[in-house]
């Protein structure tokens, strides 16, 4: 009965959070957005306390729940396990195996210490929410969208509008390349080893399953009622049980209740942890056949250590979120379709690049999201993976605050209709060479005409004629740069004019 529980709740939460980066409607997100925002490292990157208090104390409950439940990586990694233990010669066929310590602090550690330098790219590569995000965003939403245009295409003919064609490409090349070797590596280690990624290389699971060392209920064994069969190691996907000697390994137990079904005697249940008391040392007698040192229980030495980490990946979010954030820079002009800005453009809401980039996952929610396809994943190496806008297929319309909505991590601050109209994100540049009025000698006047704030004003390209042709100036103070002007701008190959980012945005 609890594995069925637990099994329902995981898939619930495994579609809720698979739909948001399907759903290019944003009807998904008014209902089941927060299932991205209770994803461990996103709450703690956004110091969202209640819900890493919650997730703290449901672990020190119940144990390692969130990896099975919450956690769509984890669930994922059960799906792939469970289809390939369907093969009847190998049903049961995993084996206890000690946990690999050195292995899965090393990762936490070089973690933290990314975390704290905010080298976001090495981040985003072991955060477990982020990587599935990133598999569900370059690799099954396709395939959703592809299917909704098939559709599109069908009802079109038989005189039926409710579906709509949406546009499908890849929005950065190494991200997708990325999606993919994850999934491989993911499913691969899943496919053969169950658990083997969360219990040695998921930082999340490591923290998680330091925790539930000292969970209020755990899985149990009946040593009156075992017979040492060894079937409950054999199906543990977590390889932590030692049915032989009556072990269970709760740092990586992830609660999956599938030793409980295996079990035919009723040894193994899910109970509260009751601490038996140790004999004094002058009772203690060697077991039969071995020696004293070999009944005493070892010192988990790691336990300092690891409440030291621990404190450090909360202070360094802390940190993170107080950083100062540095002013603005100048136009390289290059002769591109896509400028080369010498300054990336992140979204309202960022702040800047500085808060960007130390606290942003990379999880693709918000590129997934973004209707206009402003939004892009950065090729750059120190920012990898991570959101910037580039206005090649469409502009940051002043209505929209998609992304700021749907942002677990508090790298996007949630911003209001009102709050996008005021904040300058970058300034526009004209490109004298490019402007069809010089180019071409006609009239034009589409900067002008289509930017939302009025930055931008026709005057005659010669003071002295006022029949001159008119060309573009920008007044860089109220422009907003929402890049309007360098979508719309019909100079081909090259736009006459594009917008510069600024390091930190501010308010006018």
């Amino acid at each position: 009965m609890l594995r069925k529980m637990r099994g329902v709740l995981a898939a619930l939460f495994f579609l809720a959070v698979t739909g948001l980066f399907l759903d290019f409607t944003g009807t998904w997100h008014a209902w089941l957005g927060w299932t991205a925002k209770v994803q461990f490292l996103p709450a703690l990157l956004a110091l969202n306390v209640g819900v890493v208090v919650l997730l703290v104390v449901l672990t020190l409950l119940v144990g390692r729940v969130y990896c099975s439940v919450i956690c769509p990586l984890g669930v994922m990694q059960d799906i792939i396990s469970w289809i390939s233990g369907r093969r009847k010669k190998h049903r049961y066929r995993f084996s206890y195996s000690p946990e690999r310590k050195a292995l899965s602090y090393g990762v936490l550690g070089l973690f933290l210490v990314a975390l704290i330098a905010g080298v976001g790219s090495f981040v985003a590569l072991l955060a477990p929410y982020s990587s599935y995000g990133r598999i569900a965003s370059n690799l099954f939403a396709p395939v959703w969208q592809w299917g909704n245009n098939v559709l599109a295409r069908y009802s079109e003919q038989v005189g039926s509008y409710d579906f709509a064609a949406t546009e499908v490409w890849i929005k950065s090349l190494p991200t997708f390349v990325i999606a993919v070797l994850t999934l491989v590596v993911v499913g691969v280690l899943a496919w053969r080893g169950g658990r083997t990624y969360c219990n040695t290389l998921c930082p999340v699971g490591t923290v998680l399953g330091f925790l539930s060392r000292f969970s209020l209920f755990r899985m149990t064994i009946d040593e009156a009622k075992c017979n040492r069969c060894g079937l409950c190691s054999r199906q543990c996907k977590a390889a932590c049980i030692d049915g032989k000697e009556h072990r269970i390994d709760y740092s990586r137990c992830v609660a999956c209740m599938d030793c409980i079904d295996t079990c035919r005697h009723g040894a193994i249940g899910f109970r509260l942890h009751r601490r038996q008391p140790a004999p004094a040392a002058s009772n203690r007698a060697p077991a039969a056949g071995k020696p004293a040192s070999a009944t005493e229980k070892p010192v988990d030495t790691s336990r300092r250590t690891f409440l030291t980490a621990t404190a450090l990946t909360a202070a360094a979010a802390a940190v993170q979120a107080q950083k100062k954030k540095v002013d603005g820079g100048l136009a390289v002009i290059e002769d591109k379709k896509i400028p080369e800005r010498a300054t990336p453009i992140v979204p309202p809401g960022a702040q800047g690049l500085r808060h960007m980039a130390r606290h942003c996952t990379a999880c693709q929610l918000c590129v997934s999201v973004c209707p206009n396809g402003v939004l892009r994943p950065s090729t750059r190496l120190e920012t990898l993976m991570q959101p910037e806008s580039s206005y090649e297929r469409g502009y940051c319309r002043p209505e929209c605050t998609r992304c700021s909505e749907v942002c677990p991590a508090g790298a996007i601050r949630k911003i209001s209709v009102a709050d996008k109209s005021s904040i300058q994100i970058g300034h526009a540049v004209w490109v004298k060479e490019n402007c069809v009025p010089l180019t071409d000698g006609v009239s034009c006047g589409n900067c002008a005409r289509h930017c939302p704030v009025g930055a931008i004003q026709m005057v005659p390209s010669d003071p002295a004629d006022e029949k001159s042709v008119r060309i573009p100036v920008v007044n860089t103070e109220r422009c907003i740069g929402c890049g309007a002007c360098e979508n719309l701008c019909p100079a081909r190959p090259f736009s006459a004019i594009y917008v510069e980012g600024h390091e930190r945005h501010s308010v006018i």
